[in-house]
């Protein structure tokens, strides 16, 4: 087998599946023949004549980064069930006393110096 061959074979794989999201844990192989992991989060989305599309999100973890990412995993995980439980909250509901911003109110949050960026946009 050819190294090339070796580097975009697929050592080991797992799909889950989660409503429209599918996540890919992928284990490959590197250069050197070592072992590495990437997260793929697959979400379909729908185009305005109707026809689907899926945008794909990837994260490559390696072997030395494996232990701090489970401890901070496992940290964050329990930090949000201990806090809102595992019942999933799907309904939003303003609370009371608390309106939608203005258009104004918008346009002056956008012009400052903090830029939001979700997930998707990365």
């Amino acid at each position: 087998m050819e190294p090339n061959e070796l580097n975009s074979q697929e050592i080991f794989s797992r799909k889950l599946r989660a409503g429209r999201r599918t996540y890919f844990f992928d284990v490959k192989s590197t250069r050197a023949e070592d072992y590495y992991l990437i997260i793929t989060e697959s979400k379909k989305h729908t185009n305005d004549d109707g026809s689907s599309f899926f945008k794909k999100h990837k994260i490559f973890l390696y072997k030395e980064d494996f232990a701090g990412f489970k401890e901070v995993f496992d940290e964050v995980t329990k930090f949000i069930i201990d806090q809102k439980g595992e019942e999933v909250i799907s309904d939003y509901e303003p609370k009371e006393g608390i309106s939608e911003k203005s258009s104004d109110q918008k346009a002056t949050d956008s012009d400052s110096s903090f830029t939001s960026i979700e997930f998707e946009d990365i």
